[in-house]
């Protein structure tokens, strides 16, 4: 059975590179053959033998990552308001959490997912220390974020999405769990970016596109000034 932590998926490769990106982690048995590597445009995730998390945790929260990651532009972006309910879907060790929390004020909740018992453990630590108390930490599974229907406003997937399995089923869950005029903003690698997972892993804009939109989101691209990655926002309607 294979363990995932979303938004560091993508770190293997950049640990051994000295760069960064995604979560995830794998208890997959280390002399297993590995499987071949799915083209960019396959609906498959990509989640398969990486270290733990504790072994480059270190390297999510790195202040050279602000440089690239832009964490205040991209929750801007996203459109908070006071009282609204968003999402991290991935939050891997919680890099954007206070950036989500006071967006949406005291008044408002950050649900933080993540797929493996231990990083819902490092964030529920993390939000204690940084007194964060309207983010809840929650353990959901790979092919559900266990959202009840029209109970968020906002969803941030940053640096994951082209690890998720089934995409558009996926898509159709987010959409269903998003309020009317809710929005799901996935921010994710260029294929010409020299940061993030190698090429054959990676989405192009236009496949994040036409995913979301298969399923009924009404789909455009944001303008940012984010050096490596697109901006993607699916509306409800």
């Amino acid at each position: 059975m294979i363990r995932t932590t979303l938004e560091a998926i993508l770190l293997l490769p950049l640990v051994t590179a000295l760069s960064l990106g995604c979560n995830a982690r794998s208890s997959q048995n280390a002399s297993a053959t590995p499987a071949p590597a799915p083209h960019p445009e396959d609906s498959s995730g990509s989640e398969r033998g990486l270290p733990e998390l504790s072994t480059y945790a270190h390297r999510l929260d790195d202040p050279s990552r602000d440089q690239w990651q832009r964490p205040e532009e991209v929750v801007a972006l996203l459109g908070c308001r006071p009282g609204m309910t968003a999402v991290d879907l991935g939050a891997g060790t919680g890099y954007f959490l206070r950036y989500l929390s006071a967006a949406v004020g005291p008044q408002g909740r950050v649900l933080a997912l993540e797929l493996d018992a231990g990083t819902v453990h490092l964030l529920s630590d993390r939000i204690e220390v940084e007194g964060l108390p309207n983010v809840q930490p929650i353990l959901v599974a790979p092919d559900d974020p266990a959202l009840r229907a029209q109970s968020v406003d906002r969803i941030l997937i940053a640096n994951t999405w082209h690890h998720i399995s089934g995409r558009e089923a996926y898509a159709a869950k987010l959409l269903a769990a998003l309020r009317p005029g809710g929005v799901l903003m996935i921010v994710d690698f260029r294929m010409d970016s020299p940061e993030g997972p190698p090429p054959n892993r990676r989405l192009t804009r236009d496949t994040v596109m036409g995913e979301l939109g298969s399923v009924g989101f009404e789909v455009r691209v944001l303008e940012e000034s984010l050096p490596y990655h697109y901006i993607v926002a699916g509306q409800a309607p």
